[in-house]
């Protein structure tokens, strides 16, 4: 392989690496949402417990909010999981010399898709916190 070739390379595998870091910064604020709701939830199952009411629409709302934030990140990993796939077939696409385009072509837009997808279910999370916050102040 021409030391051109593999320049070649890893500037193709390296584009796609600031999308994965800016999807790693997407999962690390689902995350943090996601462990808020748990706490949220955490603290009325305490109250329950302890003979308080909790009101159950604000129960639902942690339940659905909850569903949401998990399906952003299962859609955020499965959209990581197809680019680092992405990065490793141009990267053998170049040494190999074969024209893969055909793989990373469709691949490359279903993680797209996948990222649009979780920053929909994001979206909805947040407006349903919004929704809640404006119905407690």
């Amino acid at each position: 392989m021409q030391p051109e070739s593999l320049s070649k390379a890893i500037q193709l595998a390296v584009a796609p690496v600031f999308l994965l870091a800016g999807i790693g910064m997407l999962l690390n604020v689902t995350s943090g949402r996601l462990v808020r709701i748990v706490e949220n939830a955490r603290r009325a199952k305490e109250a329950l417990d302890a003979g308080e009411t909790v009101d159950d629409k604000e129960r639902s709302t942690w339940r659905k909010r909850a569903q949401l934030i998990i399906r952003a990140i299962e859609l955020l990993t499965a959209a990581t999981l197809l680019i680092s796939s992405v990065v490793a077939v141009l990267f053998l696409s170049v040494i190999s010399r074969l024209n893969l385009t055909v793989v990373v072509v469709p691949m490359f837009i279903a993680a797209m898709i996948l990222l649009m997808v979780a920053s929909i279910c994001f979206l909805r999370e947040v407006r349903l916190a919004s929704v809640h916050l404006r119905r407690v102040l």
